[in-house]
């Protein structure tokens, strides 16, 4: 919701206490997890992805200031100019000791990071004209307390950003309910956190839930995009050091990593991560801060990719929680979030109409099911690509016809990549599309599709709204390419704040567990969230549609060999 709509009535308005399903005595490790033998490490995955260029490209861009790089996210929407320009090249290699000049951070820039380039959210922001022009790393602020320990874009938006996390509350019942049971025990107390995730309402929320759960917490972005400034200036305003803003340069990525990390009498024993980049950081710079960090929990594809590389070489020194791949994320965030985003995204980029169109979805996993879904209801005419055989005859038993890309590119009207994979559509692909084709990527990694190959000098690049590019052919031929192929709901719509709850609650459980766990339970591995923590984290949301759950009595727990308290599903089973 923009935050030009909220009036100041917001201010009055009280928010909903969701009533906490029935939790454990306490939010200690023993309550909340399996014994340790439960506990399974996860393999190694076998591909590790990898980043794209850091090549930065300039375009047509009507709405494009003087000294403002084409990707800036202030950029206004208008109609593309009637002389089509080839693109030209420019070199943004930076070192991170070297600080850019003021054109260059305004220029769109590209993180040699895979997650820091793959989202952004287009959620409206509030922002002060005035202050456009200077980088936030030449500001002197200070909060209403005096502190100065954060670089945000305008401390003054905090005010806006408060009634945002409003907002999001009412929609994040697990976490206000973790954040009510603070008042009587603090499990993270005496726990140093820092974070590097997207900095949005909801994980403000996360944040702030940490912080009242006893944490100290640090803060920056995994992605250079996804900010809202109000909201990183509305955490700023309440203590929480916050180093980011929406559109940094990688040099200015960096910066804030390191800033939250290398602080004088403050050193990080918990890391909260999306991504990698600041693991990475951290084993790069400051090696020797490991000795004191008690673990670590990633959410993200990528993030895990690089977790399981470093265990695979034998360079995990502490223990990791896998939290993308738990139940409660791959169902929730992948599959019920997809299906709703999906259609957002399309509609606020291109207005389209879905009734007849003929889509593409490559993959058929939990996002690609949830996107074939949302796509099937709006009468839409669906193919499915695959490799997975098990995932290729769900497809076909849900009525979707299973083809190559190959064999439809030419007729199809829009082509969505849902694979995590590099390279699923091709420049051989690109070329052979019909003009006017939308192609677009849901899954987490932004190399799916490859357009490094469409920066060439024959292509000529229009911008025609926020993340939305024409991508023309010499014979006139255009693709309506969005977000430049980085995940489509959080670079150009929102995602739903209750499925983030979900997530966050996750989040917060894993922080929990392993700070509490007694040395020796976890190894220097990568491990799955505990099967009865997300049951908990389920059961924690349950009381917002009235639902009750059926208990088991003493006789069919027994004939079942359960715990009547849970966990009701081994380890090894698909939901």
């Amino acid at each position: 919701m923009s935050v030009q709509v909220v009036t100041a009535k917001m201010a009055d308005v009280e928010l909903k206490e969701a009533a906490p399903a029935a939790a454990p005595a306490s939010l200690t490790t023993s309550n909340l997890t399996n014994e340790p033998d439960n506990n399974t490490a996860v393999s190694p995955l076998s591909q590790p992805v990898k980043g794209v260029p850091a090549s930065a490209m300039k375009r047509t861009d009507p709405a494009q200031r003087p000294g403002e790089g084409a990707g800036s996210p202030e950029g206004a929407v208008s109609e593309a100019p009637r002389t089509v320009k080839k693109i030209q090249f420019a070199d943004q290699k930076r070192e991170f000791n070297k600080r850019p000049t003021k054109i260059g951070r305004r220029s769109l820039s590209r993180s040699i990071s895979q997650s820091s380039t793959d989202s952004y959210s287009s959620a409206a922001s509030y922002t002060d004209s005035s202050d456009d022009e200077t980088s936030p790393r030449d500001k002197q602020q200070k909060n209403s307390k005096g502190s100065t320990d954060f670089c945000v874009k305008n401390i003054k938006q905090a005010e806006f950003g408060r009634r945002e996390i409003e907002i999001a509350e009412q929609e994040m019942p697990a976490l206000m309910a973790l954040r009510k049971r603070a008042q009587g025990e603090k499990p993270l107390a005496g726990a140093k956190i820092v974070g590097c995730t997207h900095i949005t309402a909801q994980t403000a929320v996360l944040i702030e839930t940490l912080g009242a759960l006893g944490a100290q917490c640090r803060w920056a972005a995994c992605n250079i995009y996804s900010t809202l400034n109000e909201v990183a200036a509305a955490l700023a305003e309440s203590g929480f050091p916050v180093f980011s803003w929406k559109g940094e340069s990688e040099d200015d990525f960096w910066w804030c990593i390191d800033r939250c990390v290398n602080v004088e009498g403050w050193q990080p024993n918990m890391i909260l991560d999306d991504g990698g980049d600041l693991t990475h950081w951290i084993y790069k710079k400051y090696p020797n801060m490991f000795k004191k960090i008690k673990g670590i929990v990633e959410e993200s594809v990528t993030g895990v990719h690089r977790l399981y590389q470093l265990s695979k070489a034998g360079k995990l020194c502490v223990p990791a929680m896998n939290v993308n791949d738990s139940v409660t994320k791959q169902k929730f965030d992948n599959l019920y979030c997809c299906r709703e985003s999906i259609l957002d995204g399309l509609k606020r980029t291109t207005d389209m109409m879905f009734g007849g169109k003929q889509v593409v979805v490559c993959g058929y996993g939990e996002v690609g099911k949830g996107c074939c879904a949302a796509l099937k209801a709006m009468g839409s005419i669906v193919y499915v690509t695959e490799i997975d055989p098990i995932c290729a005859l769900q497809a076909c038993m849900d009525g979707f016809r299973l083809v190559k890309l190959n064999e439809v590119i030419r007729q199809v009207d829009i082509v969505i990549t849902c694979t995590g994979n590099k390279n699923v559509v091709t420049r051989e692909h690109l070329d052979r599309m019909k003009n006017g084709c939308i192609v677009c990527n849901m899954g987490h990694s932004n190399t799916e599709i490859d357009v490094a190959s469409l920066r060439t000098p024959e292509l000529t690049w229009e911008r025609v709204r926020s993340q939305v590019d024409h991508v023309i052919w010499p014979d006139g031929k255009r693709i309506v390419l969005l977000a430049e192929g980085r995940l489509l709901n959080l670079s150009c719509s929102t995602v739903p704040t209750f499925v983030l709850s979900i997530t966050a609650t996750t989040q917060a459980l894993a922080l929990i567990e392993l700070y509490n766990a007694p040395e020796g339970r976890y190894k220097q591995d990568v491990y799955l969230l505990p099967k009865k923590m997300d049951e908990y984290v389920a059961s924690l949301h349950l009381p917002t549609f009235d639902a009750h759950l059926t208990e088991l009595s003493d006789e069919q727990a027994k004939y079942l060999g359960l715990n009547k308290n849970g966990p009701f599903k081994p380890n090894y089973y698909r939901y």
